[in-house]
């Protein structure tokens, strides 16, 4: 089966990509992956893949131009960033501040496959916060940008989309509270987390308004990662009091400078966000995790405006042909007729995917080109 929506007329990488995200006809599904694990790579490897392989060219992937500007995203865009320094260190594991000035604890074998131990946040009361904020100035936007020389010839080539990571509002806030003390921030303190908002927003502002001026931006993509197995870390009635305003913002200002395109990045079940993203003006969002419940079938066809990028259950790939087969024939088919999607696994590949089982996936994908 091949889109119903398909464009008869073969499209650059860019009108394709826009298409994708916003709904319109395309040639083909627009081909996109998350990624590796680096251990996944080192396995791959090892099973015959070129060790200075580059993934988008190696497995076909469209271009895509990411624009490596200090924006943050799982990251928050201090300037400067902090330090990285060592507090303590053996065998087994090692504990270190890093460049969000988060201290952590992280194993030493397989750190990649695990998750660190948060011990501390950079940001645990209001002098804490008049330290940070001055690495959030906007007056720095200039300096965030860099090189616009380069950034122009990164950019220039108008049949490639261009796409800018940015971190959330509440991913930001995330990075500076943590989860715990976010939560009881909402309620102990609201001001304060409207005060972080607020540099949030204005940060932002100026480096679209900045960055636009040099170079076409033609997506936004926004981590939040605001949500696990069982649902959203905050309710959407804080998402409405804090989140609404400034998104609402942001984006007026992302489409009058010509963005086309909104993506919003979070993991685990986000079901109840969905309508709330959708009206304060985000396009599309990844990567709808399976194992957090997310059938993108079912979500497409209760909102047929909202595009869609994963929802295809990574671990089908550890477990032979037929089940890869069956998973990608199970999302597929609708959305060859509803658009608005582009096909890729619900996040990274992990370590237990055999290479072999990377390529069949692709190959069982790209049969409804």
């Amino acid at each position: 089966m091949k889109p119903t929506t398909r464009s008869h007329t073969k499209m650059t990488s860019r009108q394709r990509y826009i298409s994708s995200l916003r709904g319109g006809s395309v040639d083909r599904f627009f081909r996109y992956e998350h990624g590796l694990w680096p251990t996944t790579r080192e396995r791959w490897i090892g099973e015959g893949l070129p060790p200075d392989a580059d993934f988008g060219t190696c497995f076909g992937m469209d271009p895509l131009v990411r624009i490596g500007i200090n924006s943050g995203y799982t990251d928050s865009p201090y300037f400067p960033a902090f330090e990285e320094k060592t507090t303590e260190e053996n065998s087994e594991y090692r504990c270190y501040m890093d460049k969000d000035g988060v201290l952590k604890k992280v194993l030493k074998t397989r750190a990649d496959t695990s998750m660190p131990q948060f011990l501390k946040f950079p940001v645990c009361d209001r002098k804490d916060w008049t330290n940070v904020r001055r690495r959030l100035d906007p007056a720095d936007a200039a300096a965030r940008i860099g090189d616009t020389a380069r950034l122009r010839s990164l950019c220039g080539d108008p049949g490639l989309p261009t796409l800018l990571p940015i971190c959330g509002a509440f991913g930001h806030p995330r990075n500076l509270f943590g989860d715990e003390a976010l939560s009881y921030l909402i309620y102990d303190d609201p001001s304060l987390l409207e005060e972080v908002l607020e540099v949030w927003l204005h940060l932002y502002e100026e480096l679209l308004r900045q960055l636009t001026a040099h170079v076409r931006v033609d997506a936004l993509l926004i981590w939040e990662d605001m949500c696990y197995k069982n649902g959203p870390l905050i309710s959407p009635e804080h998402f409405k009091a804090f989140m609404t305003p400034r998104y609402r913002k942001l984006m007026e200002l992302a489409r009058s400078r010509g963005i086309e395109a909104i993506i919003v990045d979070t993991d685990g079940d986000c079901l109840k966000l969905i309508p709330l993203f959708l009206e304060v003006g985000v396009d599309c969002l990844m990567p709808f995790e399976v194992q957090a419940g997310m059938d993108v079938v079912a979500i497409g066809k209760q909102y047929p405006e909202l595009g869609i990028m994963g929802g295809i259950d990574k671990r089908a790939l550890s477990e032979g042909k037929e089940s890869i087969k069956r998973e990608v024939d199970r999302v597929l088919p609708f959305f060859c007729t509803r658009g608005r999607f582009v096909p890729t696994l619900d996040h990274t590949v992990p370590p237990n995917v055999p290479l072999e089982s990377f390529r069949w996936y692709l190959e069982c994908v790209r049969q409804y080109e």
